[in-house]
């Protein structure tokens, strides 16, 4: 258990821009890992940790990177992740095996939009974690301010454990509060950390802010309470003892302070990595066991128990499929069976390796606690890997929705095989990712969470596989949704002589509101075998095969609710595809019969630009459907909130360029389905209606 005290699985995650990726480099450099700092946009080679030709020309992360190092003689296995939308699920996957986390702030910016998903989803995964004030070195820095905005727009207990000495260009080092000393970052590449008393000027300042930080820690830890109450001062152990324990519990987050860019403030943090973030054997796993009605068991990161393990990353490269996997009980080795728990095949474990970026290292094995990356075996994301023995599935992870569709053609006949392999491996490694063929029109559509998403994949297609392609316009992802209960009862009859087909449903369509979790019900209420149990699986297929295509506008059917209440079979002529037939036909009788509206996609809006610029800017998003939900003031910018339908929102990147003078940036993420207004509705379905017409004309 030694071995396994002494591992750090963490993440670091943060709103666009804020720094995480520079941090990740500073992070490899004071390890040892590197030897010579790379910039993000340099001309050396860009980021280590951003080793994809895209992301090095864009300047942003697009796929998580993993790679460990060694601190304080603690194993630190990092992922880097994106902070772009668009890639989310890149986030979702990595928070989903990870111990503890990371939250980059800028201490600008502040908490933005993307700080707050990333937080969101460090909740859904139980994920205690550590704030960084990154970016102290820049003009308008203000620490205190994002402090507040920690408790106040995500809810968390925020212990500052550091004060900054300086800000802006006059950001020359921190004060520790729990040593109570001023801490300086000398060498070319600040490698050289000086510890000196606190200077007159900010010994005030310091005294109020280790007894603010005291007092909070007071309320979540009995045993430093205890000591205060006698009067004594809390020794620096018993100060990090309490920071550790509220941290796990994710009672408290510690923020801490620096400036990646100017290196300062990295050592400190991974002190605290190492020091406040959990190991393995400080978080609890749940798992179900297949073998036992899916009943819920805990999973123990013993080293010498039955192989658990999660593969959460596809990578599909030229030499094969490279797997990254948390192994998070027993030992992974090389050359063995494993099962497959979603399949219940076994495969066989080809290699294992310690991830550096783009770079491996062979493993004979990976043991309880460990990422690595394994080939070998073909699976999916979020398959369960298990000993032979048992048969345990992981909770797998939250994936989102797309939201933005595409079409595509190849431009000659020779693109046809590459694109096609490109949309397989994409698909295979993005659940985001959803691709199909439209008959009608002779297309294929590609849909992902936004306008970068696709337009990355489009060029990777174009680079790695050699493939040309024709891209048609952005289409919007909308939805259809019934507005009343409407009863069903169908029958299906085919007996012209021979075997027929027969099968009859009747009950209750129910529409439910949209939550984001479940779009779709089922619920039987079959008494006395009226409808036989072996044909009640097909009635729930049909159903579902039904709402892919809606009656308003062809778009799939949402928030419904389908309640089978009664039918009837014939002992010869029913089978399950009649009743699929008969589900499907019922399905989109009652759907039309429920006055069904469209949805369309809503984008949570974040606008950032001069002040000068409010009033435009302001007006824009007005034309554009949108609802202003909000604006802050912070120094010469304002941010705008607001709510835009993804329609309106095509090309804005560019309208807000010429809007602020090259100024204005935004950043946007879906938000939720929202009933399409009437007028906007008849347009898109006359839309629909003149699409389908020149597709048959076609023909």
């Amino acid at each position: 258990m030694e071995r396994l005290s002494n591992i750090r699985n963490i993440g670091i995650s943060a709103h666009i821009d804020s720094g995480k990726t520079t941090l990740t480099e500073r992070i490899l450099f004071y390890a040892g890992r590197i030897h010579r700092m790379h910039e993000i946009k340099g001309k050396d080679g860009g980021a280590t940790m951003d080793y994809m030709e895209l992301e090095k020309e864009r300047g942003i992360t697009i796929t998580s990177a993993a790679t460990t190092v060694e601190w304080n003689e603690k194993q630190v296995n990092i992922i880097d992740t994106p902070g772009h939308v668009d890639f989310t699920v890149e986030v979702e996957r990595s928070l989903r095996v990870l111990d503890g986390a990371v939250l980059v702030l800028c201490a600008v910016g502040g908490v933005q939009s993307q700080s707050i998903t990333v937080d969101r989803q460090m909740r859904r995964y139980r994920v205690p974690r550590i704030a960084f004030i990154n970016k102290m070195d820049r003009t308008g820095a203000d620490p205190a301010r994002v402090v507040a905005e920690l408790e106040s727009k995500l809810g968390h207990v925020a212990v500052p454990m550091q004060i900054p000495m300086g800000s802006g260009v006059d950001f020359t080092g921190l004060i520790d509060l729990i040593k109570m000393e001023a801490v300086y970052f000398d060498g070319p590449s600040g490698e050289d950390i000086r510890y000196e008393p606190i200077p007159d000027a900010y010994a005030e300042e310091a005294d109020r802010a280790r007894h603010g930080m005291l007092d909070t820690l007071n309320l979540y830890d009995d045993d430093l309470m205890g000591v205060m109450l006698e009067g004594h001062d809390p020794t620096d152990e018993q100060i990090q003892t309490a920071v550790r324990r509220a941290t796990l519990r994710r009672d408290i987050t510690p923020v801490f302070l620096g400036s990646a860019y100017r290196n300062k403030g990295v050592q400190l943090l991974l002190d605290a990595v190492v020091s406040f973030l959990p190991s393995p054997i400080d978080r609890i796993a749940y798992a179900c066991d297949n073998a036992n009605d899916g009943a819920e068991i805990t999973i123990s990161a013993d080293p010498d128990g039955p192989l658990v393990a999660m593969a959460f990353k596809i990578v599909d490269e030229p030499f094969g499929q490279v797997t990254y996997a948390r192994v998070y009980q027993g030992k992974l080795q090389k050359g063995k069976q494993y099962k497959i728990a979603r399949t219940g095949g076994s495969q066989r474990i080809g290699r294992v390796y310690r991830l550096h970026a783009n770079k491996r290292e062979d493993l004979d094995f990976a043991a309880a606690g460990d990422i690595v990356g394994v080939m070998g075996i073909d699976c999916v994301s979020g398959d369960t890997l298990c000993d032979p023995d048992i048969n345990y599935s992981l909770e797998s992870m939250h994936v989102p929705e797309p939201v933005m569709s595409i079409s595509i053609v190849p431009e000659r006949m020779a693109d046809r095989e590459p694109m096609s392999k490109a949309l397989n491996r994409f698909c295979k490694e993005d659940p985001t990712f959803h691709t199909h063929f439209e008959e009608e029109a002779g297309e294929t559509i590609i849909s992902g969470m936004g306008e970068l998403h696709l337009e990355v994949y489009v060029e990777r297609m174009r680079r790695e596989y050699k493939c040309n392609v024709i891209v048609g316009q952005p289409r919007v992802q909308y939805k259809e949704a019934p507005t009343q209960v409407t009863p069903y009862n169908y029958k299906h009859k085919k007996q012209t002589g021979g075997s027929g087909q027969y099968a009859h449903v009747v009950g209750t369509l129910i529409p439910m509101e949209l939550n984001g979790e479940t779009d779709y019900e089922f619920e039987n209420k079959v008494t006395g075998g009226r409808v036989p149990s072996e044909y009640i699986p097909s009635v729930d297929k049909g159903f579902q095969m039904a709402r892919v295509k809606g009656p308003i506008a062809g778009y799939e059917v949402v928030g419904i609710k389908m309640v089978l209440e009664d039918g009837s079979s014939h002992a010869v002529d029913s089978s399950d595809l009649a009743f699929q037939l008969c589900a499907r036909a019922a399905f989109r009788e009652a759907v039309r019969d429920s006055k069904p509206c469209l949805l369309e996609p809503i984008m949570k809006v974040e606008v950032e630009v001069p002040t000068e610029f409010q009033g435009g800017a302001a007006g824009d998003i007005a034309s554009r459907r949108g609802l202003i939900t909000g604006t802050e003031i912070k120094g010469n910018a304002v941010t705008i909130l607001a709510e835009v339908p993804l329609a309106n929102m095509f090309g804005y990147s560019t309208d807000l360029r010429s809007l602020t003078q090259g100024r204005g940036n935004f950043a946007m993420e879906f938000a939720c389905f929202r009933r399409t207004p009437a007028a906007i509705q008849e347009e898109i379905i006359a839309k629909a209606l003149k699409e389908r017409e020149k597709t048959s004309s076609k023909k």
